[in-house]
């Protein structure tokens, strides 16, 4: 990798103030006078300027100023739902009035309202409504993206939802990382007949698997979703075929999906709200990261938090996501993500951007991104901030510079 990246780099930026997020450099990783360079899509070198190997108008193709821009690993938003049709502004509207998200579900609204949405779009059209959500993100410094499926419900349409995800990475140039949540709620057709929703579940995961358009396995282990016994069959399916795992765990009651997720070796629990102290360990014990989703327990009014003390307790790494999606968590910004974190679940701001970058990629299976340090992918965003926090305190605003992935500038 060293003989790789040597000199000479395709670009070299100077006067930079590097967040590195580097556990050995202290709060954020600060480095002060700070240079950036990349060669090949890698970052080939994120330290002091003043050591840097050589002169630094001869170590690179292009070399330029940041002008003193803060510079941080690019965002990754590891948890969204953002190809859909159709809104539920109106389902906001009512649970302003009373209604509960239950009982909103329970009469037909809710998950299945989008699943009739979605299923009536075809798939350039479904492209044309969430691209553009996807560029809200990308242009508030997203580089890494998770999008689920689950508003299809049978074979075709959640192959449709698929295939829109991956041609959104294409068209903007970024990562996609694409997620199976077939058991996301038990479609009209098979009404009484959940064991068999999860049957026809399980048999179309190898064929989609084939066709090279699923990432990870999720799904939606509640009351109102599918018990711990089918959660693990669709488990032991995805495993079969070597898939990870990660699931929609103890949002509304504690069923023990996160303990169940954590005997898998899952990616992560996702919400957690009412996860055990117990549940906690066997996350810790199986490195599966928890990601905390406050755009949900915002929307929802939700007064029961995550089981924050213990997973600090317990070193359990926390990414914060949009869940960007059209019932619970209508969020285009993982910016304000990362503000609710800090608001709600009392996150510091140098947390919710490590959740937001080292973390969420972590969630994704994804090593190679969430730090400035030679050798990860060059994915970074230059801010207009005087100090990292801000990109937590200010809700809302155009604070992105530029954004890069793999060494290309977006936009």
């Amino acid at each position: 990798m060293i003989g790789r990246l040597a000199p000479p780099w395709d670009r070299l930026l100077l006067d930079a103030r590097l967040a590195t997020l580097r556990d050995d450099l202290g709060a954020y990783g600060v480095v002060e006078a700070g240079a950036l360079a990349w060669k090949d899509g890698l970052l080939a070198y994120a330290g002091p300027a003043n050591e840097l190997p050589g002169d630094a108008a001869g170590l690179a193709t292009r070399v330029e100023s940041a002008e003193g821009r803060w510079i941080t690993p690019g965002l990754v938003d590891c948890h969204t739902h953002l190809v859909f049709a159709g809104d539920r502004a109106r389902e906001f509207e009512r649970r302003l009035q009373g209604a509960s998200y239950e009982q909103i579900a329970r009469e037909g609204g809710g998950i299945l309202s989008s699943v009739r949405a979605t299923r009536a779009a075809d798939e350039d059209s479904l492209l044309a409504v969430s691209l553009p959500r996807a560029r809200s993100l990308c242009a508030d410094g997203v580089t890494t993206l998770e999008i689920k499926s689950g508003y299809g419900l049978d074979f075709e349409n959640e192959r449709k939802m698929l295939r829109v995800a991956r041609r959104i990475g294409e068209a903007l140039g970024i990562s996609v990382r694409c997620t199976y949540l077939a058991a996301h709620a038990l479609p009209a057709e098979f009404a009484g007949r959940a064991d068999d929703y999860i049957d026809a579940v399980i048999g179309w995961l190898p064929r989609l698997h084939e066709e090279g358009l699923v990432d990870a396995v999720d799904a939606f282990c509640e009351g109102i979703g599918f018990s711990p016994a089918q959660t693990r069959r669709v488990f032991e399916a995805a495993r079969g075929l070597g898939l990870p795992v990660k699931l929609h765990a103890d949002q509304l009651s504690d069923l023990g999906g996160a303990a169940l997720t954590a005997s898998f070796g899952g990616l992560s629990a996702d919400h957690i709200e009412w996860t055990n102290t117990d549940a906690v360990r066997a996350m810790a014990a199986a490195g599966t990261v928890a990601v905390l989703l406050p755009g949900a327990f915002h929307v929802l009014r939700e007064t029961r938090l995550p089981p924050l003390d213990a997973l600090r307790e317990h070193a359990v790494p926390m990414a914060v996501a949009t869940d960007l999606n059209p019932g619970t968590s209508p969020l285009q910004s993982l910016r304000l993500a990362m503000s609710l974190a800090c608001t709600h679940f009392r996150l510091t701001p140098e947390e919710a951007l490590r959740g937001a970058t080292v973390h969420a990629a972590a969630a994704l299976g994804l090593h190679d991104r969430g730090r400035l340090a030679a050798g990860q992918r060059a994915d970074f965003v230059q801010w207009r901030i005087g100090h990292p926090a801000e990109l937590a305190y200010w809700l809302g605003g155009d604070l992105v510079h530029s954004v890069h992935v793999a060494g290309r500038r977006l936009g």
